[in-house]
């Protein structure tokens, strides 16, 4: 009896594992199949009809269940993630106090990518002029997913 107890219990929880876990033809489903399968032959084997049947009823009506509680939108809503991302990639004009039109001296080179300084700090650049030597005054014409968009300013004379 415990056995068979067991093997319905095993068949329950591979068919959990393969209906939301590892969807498709896997070798839980197989298992859960096998597993309940063996446990209602093992019923018949030992109780007669009577065992047999009862053993079937149980597997179908745990098996309804199972899928009645996993399918519920409750049950997900708990496992799921409910915290919300407030970053960004871009620099924010507000929290680096970087602005369209503000100047500042690229570090590196810029091929067309490198790294500038702007209002004391540095950041990643690009150049929309092609190539900027190094120590050169820039300005800033935008931004670009993580990088701020610079242009070469040309030498007062």
């Amino acid at each position: 009896m415990v056995l068979i107890i067991l093997l319905v219990l095993l068949g329950i929880f591979l068919l959990g594992v393969e209906i939301f876990l590892l969807p498709g033809i896997t070798v839980a489903g197989i298992g859960a199949f096998v597993s309940c399968g063996f446990a209602v032959y093992g019923a018949f084997a030992a109780y007669g009809n009577t065992g047999g049947f009862l053993t079937l009823a149980a597997v179908l009506l745990l098996s309804v269940v199972m899928l009645a509680v996993g399918l519920r939108a409750k049950t997900w809503k708990r496992l799921a993630l409910h915290s919300n991302i407030d970053g960004t990639s871009l620099p924010s004009p507000d929290r680096e106090n970087i602005r369209i039109g503000d100047r500042g001296t690229s570090v590196t080179r810029l091929a067309p990518a490198g790294k500038v300084m702007i209002n004391g700090k540095t950041y990643e650049a690009k150049s929309i002029d092609g190539y900027i030597d190094p120590r050169r005054d820039i300005e800033v014409t935008g931004f670009d997913n993580f990088s701020v968009v610079v242009k070469p300013v040309a030498p007062t004379v």
